[in-house]
Order: C-alpha cells, then sequence, then structure tokens
C-alpha cells in the first residue's frame, strides 16, 4: 500500500477512536505519534459525527416530532457517539476559570470530575443555544450544515495544540501529543474544502471567519486564566465554534 495512503488510514483510525466511543480498532495504536498526526483527520471525523445528527434530526422531523425535541434528541445522539467528550471538556473549563482563584486552583478544579455551577450553567447554555438554533435550520440545510459546523469547529484544535504551550505536564492533551505545524495547515485545508464544498463560497468564508474568532478568544482566555493549553480547552474550544457557527447558520436560514 502507498505509505501516504497508509498514513492517512492510520490517522482517520485514530482519529475516530479519539473523538468517539465506536469500537475501531488502531492501525497504529494510540501513541502519542500517532494522536499527533491524526489531527488532521478532526474534521473528517467530525464532518461524519454532523452527518449522523443531521440524519437523526432529519428522520425524527420525517417521523413527525416538532423540530426542537427532534433537535434535542438528535444533539443526544451526536453526544453519545463523541462520550460527550468536548462537553466535559466545556463544563471543567468553566469551573476552573469561573471558581479558581490563580493558576493552579483553577488547573485543580478543571481535573476535579465532579459537576460545578459554572460548569452545569455552560453546558446549558450551549445547549439550549443548540437545540434553538438547530430547530430553525430549513430542512433542506440540516444535512450540509451540520456536516460544516462538526468540520469546521474541530479544525481550530489542531492549531491551538500546535502553537500554545502545555499549562499542566500531564493530561489528555500531553497524551495525545503535540501536532507540528503540517498538521495543523493539513486540518484547516481539510475543513475549509468541506465548507467551500458544502456552503455557498460567501457563507463558507463567513463561517470560517466565525470559528477562528471565537477559537481565536477561547486561546486567549485560556493563556491569561492558566498560562496554555489542556485537553478541556480543546474540547472547550470546539464546542464555542460549534456554538458560534450554529448561530451564524440559523441567521442566514
Amino acid at each position: 500500500m502507498n505509505p501516504i495512503i497508509s498514513q492517512w488510514l492510520d490517522d482517520l483510525q485514530n482519529a475516530m477512536a479519539f473523538l468517539t466511543r465506536l469500537p475501531v480498532p488502531s492501525r497504529a495504536g494510540l501513541t502519542s505519534s500517532g494522536l499527533a498526526r491524526a489531527y488532521r483527520a478532526f474534521p473528517l471525523i467530525g464532518a461524519l459525527i454532523g452527518a449522523v445528527i443531521a440524519c437523526a434530526d432529519l428522520l425524527l422531523l420525517r417521523a413527525g416530532l416538532s423540530p426542537m425535541p427532534a433537535a434535542a434528541l438528535a444533539l443526544g445522539a451526536g453526544m453519545l457517539l463523541t462520550g460527550a467528550i468536548h462537553e466535559d471538556g466545556l463544563s471543567d473549563v468553566a469551573d476552573g476559570f469561573g471558581g479558581g482563584r490563580d493558576k493552579a486552583g483553577k488547573l485543580e478544579i478543571m481535573r476535579d470530575s465532579r459537576l460545578g455551577t459554572f460548569g452545569a450553567l455552560s453546558l446549558l447554555v450551549a445547549f439550549a443555544v443548540k437545540v434553538g438554533t438547530l430547530a430553525v435550520l430549513p430542512r433542506s440545510d440540516i444535512l450540509l450544515d451540520m456536516i460544516v459546523i462538526h468540520a469546521l469547529s474541530r479544525a481550530p484544535l489542531a492549531v491551538i495544540a500546535a502553537r500554545m504551550a502545555y499549562a499542566r505536564d500531564d493530561g489528555l492533551a500531553v497524551a495525545a501529543g503535540q501536532p507540528d505545524a503540517r498538521t495543523a495547515v493539513a486540518s484547516c485545508f481539510m475543513a475549509a474544502v468541506i465548507a467551500l464544498l458544502c456552503l455557498p463560497f460567501g457563507a463558507a468564508i463567513r463561517a470560517m471567519l466565525v470559528v477562528a474568532a471565537a477559537s481565536f478568544c477561547l486561546a486567549v482566555l485560556a493563556q491569561r486564566q492558566i498560562g496554555g493549553q489542556t485537553g478541556d480547552v480543546l474540547g472547550a474550544a470546539e464546542q464555542v465554534g460549534e456554538v458560534a457557527l450554529l448561530a451564524l447558520l440559523s441567521t442566514q436560514a
């Protein structure tokens, strides 16, 4: 097999095993080096996740459910598929940044598996926004919009992981490894291609700018709060991008 094709197959399976709960065997093993390179495949797996959520929503709508409960159930199915890995990051970041007094305190709270007030509120607000915005998307747009949203929202993770220092010496981000610049560029390129294929040119450019701005703001906040990135920060970045993109595309519906 061509070495390039083999590497991409490794990356796709590693990304699938890392980002979802599907029983996918890892071709190369979930090593730091394998996961670091697999960041470039995150948008492709994100597109698949978005397609699953969209199909669930459309099936529920076709079965007669109204848009709001259909959206809620479809998003719930998406969280089952991913193990709510990104939502967990968002809640931990909200608890840590909102409740800690200094870097050490914030990181300690983020490591705590218990859900605090800030974390619960962040999940509530994010889920409410996602349900409300998904519910107003035209049926004809749901599939392509959700593919773009979940591809684009995962692309900045490689950039943040590549550019920002670790805030601590252990944790999910450290275990995954730090991608290089080429991996980050490849991730962004893949997401951009998906967006340009699925959306009109102007809408795709606006979506890319919005997710870039949302991720940049989250990265700046993390740098000021804890001096770097963690796995929770990456999860929060995905959620912020997802919410921002859903809000954007719902206004264009």
